[in-house]
This record gives structure tokens, C-alpha cells and sequence, in this order.
């Protein structure tokens, strides 16, 4: 089975369980979830984009690659790459140490590049946030966007908390708690990262930019 067909599969469940989450997928366009290969590049870019408009992360995240022939620096390369000419591309000293550290972290094989696809979900988290400037929020925007891993829920983000206070009327902005309650009451397992999709879109925003900036991390 194609990863589409299970988007769809995913579309059709979901409809099923939860007739309010229905409602939105009957509404907006197919998910777009599309994973992808370049797990270094996705990572690196994601610490340079944080915080950052799309246009702004892209400006930046351009001029890195220029460093090193329109390519991601290696894990190595970046070690080597003077800070100084780093934050003349428009990164913060703070970022300078953070893509530095997800280098080392991956060159020492603290973080497990060979097999990152196929991690369990807690022991990628696990290795995944120990690097500096990669928190829970910037893992699971990982999971989903990068190695499409259709069953994450993402408890942090702002804008699927926002969406389900809206579509599930509830006084209150929902915390971590109240998040999986709500996916497990209404059955979103085993795709609570489409039910998330359909949430982002909700609030007329794209999913993919979101991971630049929409975000709870620590």
C-alpha cells in the first residue's frame, strides 16, 4: 500500500470515530503529509527556522547552504564552519550552538542517523531531544513531516490545541492531558497525526509551514 492510500485508509477511519473530525475532513483538502529522506537537512533546518517566519527561515537556511555548494554542511563541515560566518547568515549565537551540537551529537552516534528511521517513537524522542535546541514539539513536527509517522500526536503545538478547543467547543485551551484524552474519547489512534492535519488546517493554516514557528517547545 502506497503512504497516499493510507492517508485515505487514515480519512475514512477517522471519519468514522469522530463525527465532529469528519465534519473538517469532509471540508478541507487531503492531507498532504509527504515523508521524505533528507532527515540531516530536515533536522539542521528546522533549529535555523525556529521561531522564524517561513520567509524569513528560508532567507537564512539558503544562505547556509551556500556555504557549502547549495548542500547542507556535513555533520563535519558544520563542526569546522567558523561561528562568526555562520551568524553572518543570519543565525543567533544560540542557533550557532544548537546545529553545532545536533553535528556532534550525530557524528559520536548519539543520535542514531543510520537507523532513525525505523527508532521506536520513545527512544527517537529520547535522541532527538537531547540534543540542544530540539525539544518534544520539534521531534513530533519530525515523526510526522520528515519519517511520516501517521500516529503522533502533538501535544505542544499551539495551533492543534487552539483547533480542538474551537472544534470540540471547550472553555478552556486544552493542556497534554486534555489533548490525549480528547484523541482517545473520539478513537484518533492509530492516525492522530492526520487528525492533527485536518486540526491545522481549521485554522486556514498550511501544516508543513507550521513547523517553522506555531510551536510550544522546550
Amino acid at each position: 500500500m502506497t503512504f497516499t492510500s493510507r492517508l485515505r485508509r487514515a480519512e475514512k477511519q477517522l471519519k468514522l470515530s469522530d463525527p465532529k473530525l469528519a465534519v473538517l475532513i469532509n471540508s478541507y483538502e487531503p492531507c498532504r503529509i509527504r515523508p521524505h529522506s533528507d532527515h540531516y537537512g530536515e533536522l539542521t533546518s528546522s533549529i535555523v527556522g525556529q521561531q522564524l517566519s517561513v520567509k524569513a527561515a528560508a532567507t537564512i537556511w539558503q544562505r547556509v547552504l551556500d556555504l557549502s555548494e547549495g548542500k547542507p554542511p556535513t555533520p563535519a563541515q558544520l563542526i569546522d564552519i567558523d561561528t562568526e560566518k555562520l551568524r553572518a547568515c543570519g543565525l543567533s549565537y544560540a542557533k550557532v550552538g544548537y546545529v553545532k551540537d545536533l553535528a556532534a551529537h550525530i557524528l559520536d552516534g548519539r543520535l542514531d542517523m543510520m537507523h532513525i528511521a525505523s527508532l521506536p517513537n520513545d527512544e527517537l524522542i529520547t535522541q532527538l531531544t537531547a540534543v540542544k535546541g530540539i525539544g518534544e514539539w520539534s521531534a513530533h513536527m519530525f515523526m510526522i513531516f520528515s519519517l511520516g509517522r501517521l500516529d503522533i500526536l502533538p501535544v505542544g503545538d499551539l495551533g492543534v490545541r487552539k483547533a480542538a478547543q474551537r472544534l470540540y467547543k471547550m472553555r478552556q485551551l486544552p493542556d497534554a492531558g486534555r489533548l490525549r484524552k480528547l484523541s482517545s474519547k473520539n478513537k484518533w489512534a492509530p492516525y492522530q497525526s492526520v487528525a492533527a492535519c485536518y486540526l491545522w488546517q481549521s485554522l486556514d493554516n498550511d501544516p508543513n509551514k507550521l513547523t517553522r514557528h506555531d510551536k510550544i517547545d522546550t
